[in-house]
């Protein structure tokens, strides 16, 4: 089995980003050719088409509600590849849990560069 830790501290960095909508801290966590498509379907291309988005959209995120993210299930391809669940949960900026809000299923593939994941393409999607 193949050490998840890394996979780990990636997943809490994003929760760590989101939170404190650290736009910057969230944009280095791609590679420069990856691709994201958000939890309402906008399919964003390449690291700077990300960074837009994420500059765009962080600032004033949490002013109502936020998530915790959670590692639910790995799936190594190769030991320097993984698809990884995610559970994303809605809570309240004091930390809360936010009933009425559906949670989230993110799908994050990884890749190991240089001993750091990174993420390839991702997935967000709202759970109905």
């Amino acid at each position: 089995m193949t050490d998840i830790s890394g996979i780990e501290k990636l997943v809490a960095t994003v929760e760590h980003s989101r939170q404190n909508e650290l736009a910057e801290e969230f944009i280095d966590l791609f590679r420069p050719d990856a691709i994201w498509t958000t939890a309402h379907g906008k399919r964003l291309t390449g690291r700077d088409e990300i960074a837009s988005f994420a500059r765009r959209v962080l600032p004033g995120a949490t002013k109502e509600a936020t998530a915790t993210y959670e590692v639910a299930h790995v799936l190594f391809i190769r030991p320097d590849v993984a698809a990884v669940k995610i559970r994303q949960r809605p809570i309240r900026p004091d930390g809360t849990p936010l009933s009425g809000q559906n949670e989230g299923s993110p799908l994050h593939v990884l890749s190991e560069e240089d001993g750091e994941w990174r993420i390839a393409a991702g997935r967000n999607t709202i759970v109905l």
